[in-house]
């Protein structure tokens, strides 16, 4: 086994589409810094997905090392149809009729999907199409009719997003559909899930329940991107294994101006329940079409970083983008810059004094005092790395939350509690037994090899040695090379 660590620590998850499908191209994004890649279920049949996870798994193994998959269910998203000619053209001032008829779009009507559209809204309601970068106010609600004026006109593409703030939705969260493509994944050997729309902790227990009658485990990763999944993230956090900010719908569904400070906040929460959070949704858009990123671009990837995410998120830029490689190698040199000037940032220091802060305020555990205190030795004595067993992740993510500057070495033979490492910060999963009471010189021993350990370096151990529980790290050593 030879121990080869990216550059970065921030984890990149890359959107697999129809640029990103060829193998070489798959290489050159892994080589460049994609830690996991992501399929939406959205687009696509169920025998281009199994082309793409076959892919994306052979290509990986050649590389030399593990890519996780993450697909994203659709969940009950609300679109517009099938337009006659596109782009179709808005006019500000103009009406417009949307329509639950399966019929083609004309710049008079539009056809969208969500069937129950007259039930949701009345006169005076708001519905945004494109990510809100279209308005139509209600006028008139008819059986199958909804009579709009548009107050922000633009270019309109078949199969955008419809969003209707504050409405009341008719919709199941996880949608037959949703299941559907779930079971198809499930036999595909696929262990993570983004379940999309989420409002509710229960969302996230009926996608587990029906995993479970199938006989398999998964980790869920919560998409927020409605109001409510805002409102309730604290019971979301108990029930869901990681949470992704997805702030193109949640843009529309809240203030725009607010979305920032909501971003900061579920970053926080997610942090101190020991969740990894990925922040999502044009984070260097401009490079759909452009070799380089816009300065804005480039500082929110950073600010994120500094907000304490684990993990950025490319979308369209790696899916069906010109430059998805060079996309993957700008954020990566984004992380790296950060990351190497991380301690010196004071808001960053601050991050990790309000966990602290918060941690006391509880009834702190000890799982919890251990980690606290490996991030002192670590600040204190420049330790670069940490070495720990973990049963099911939770020690490395207790580490991992301080976003410290060594990397988190996280040893456990099962291969799926591995994959899911990937996406914490400065987590880098090891599969290897740790029955041994002496395996952390295996570790060593890898660490030396490939140059990254010399001799009167120290490095930190920690493990459940005295309480035999899951879950139960109770010691920290100090080991000298």
């Amino acid at each position: 086994m030879k121990m080869q660590l990216p550059l970065h620590k921030t984890k990149i998850i890359c959107t697999i589409g129809p640029v990103s499908q060829p193998e070489k191209v798959l290489a050159d994004m892994m080589r460049s810094g994609m830690t996991i890649a992501r399929i939406n279920f959205s687009h696509g049949t169920q025998q281009e997905h199994r082309r793409t996870i076959s892919s994306i798994r052979k290509v990986s193994k050649r590389h030399g090392g593990r890519c996780p998959i993450l697909v994203d269910l659709p969940g009950p998203k609300m679109r517009v149809g099938k337009l006659e000619k596109e782009p179709l053209i808005l006019v500000k001032g103009k009406e417009v009729t949307l329509t639950t008829r399966d019929i083609p779009g004309t710049p008079d009507i539009i056809p969208v999907t969500y069937r129950r559209l007259p039930e949701s809204v009345s006169p005076g309601s708001v519905i945004y199409l494109n990510d809100g970068f279209i308005a139509l106010k209600v006028m008139t609600v008819l059986n199958d009719e909804v009579r709009c004026t548009v107050t922000t006109g633009g270019q309109l593409l078949s199969g955008k997003g419809l969003n209707i703030p504050g409405a009341k939705i008719f919709m199941n969260r996880v949608t037959d559909h949703d299941l559907e493509l779930m079971d198809f994944a499930l036999g595909e050997e696929i262990t993570t899930f983004g379940i999309s729309f989420v409002e509710t902790a229960d969302d996230i227990l009926q996608a587990r329940a029906f995993a479970r009658e199938k006989g398999k485990k998964i980790y869920i990763v919560a998409k927020i991107e409605r109001a409510a999944a805002v409102e309730n993230i604290d019971e979301i956090l108990e029930v869901a294994d990681a949470i992704m900010i997805a702030r193109g719908d949640l843009g529309v569904e809240i203030p725009i101006e607010e979305v920032p400070i909501v971003q900061k906040q579920l970053i926080r929460k997610a942090n101190l329940s020991c969740r990894p959070v990925i922040t999502a949704t044009q984070m260097l858009e401009s490079m759909i079409d452009s070799t380089r990123p816009t300065r804005a671009e480039a500082t929110d990837v950073a600010n994120a970083i500094l907000d304490g995410t684990d993990a950025v998120m490319l979308s369209e830029e790696t899916a069906v983008g010109r430059y998805p490689v060079e996309a993957v190698e700008v954020m990566a040199r984004i992380a790296i810059a950060l990351e190497r000037q991380r301690h010196t940032i004071r808001s960053s220091m601050f991050l990790q004094e309000q966990l602290k802060d918060e941690l006391a305020k509880r009834q702190i555990t000890v799982p919890d005092t251990v980690s606290l205190n490996v991030y002192e030795t670590v600040s204190a004595l420049g330790c670069p790395f940490i070495l720990t067993t973990t049963s099911g992740g939770m020690t490395a993510r207790r580490v991992s939350r301080f976003k410290p500057g060594s990397w988190v070495i996280a040893c456990n033979k099962n291969e799926r509690i591995c994959d899911f490492l990937r996406f914490s910060y400065g987590v880098f999963p090891m599969l290897m037994d740790t029955g041994s009471p002496e395996w952390y010189r295996e570790v060593i021993g890898l660490l030396r090899d490939a140059g990254l350990v010399r001799d009167k370096d120290r490095v930190i151990l920690t493990e459940g040695k005295f309480s035999g529980a899951t879950g139960g790290t109770d010691s920290l050593g100090i080991i000298t090379i």
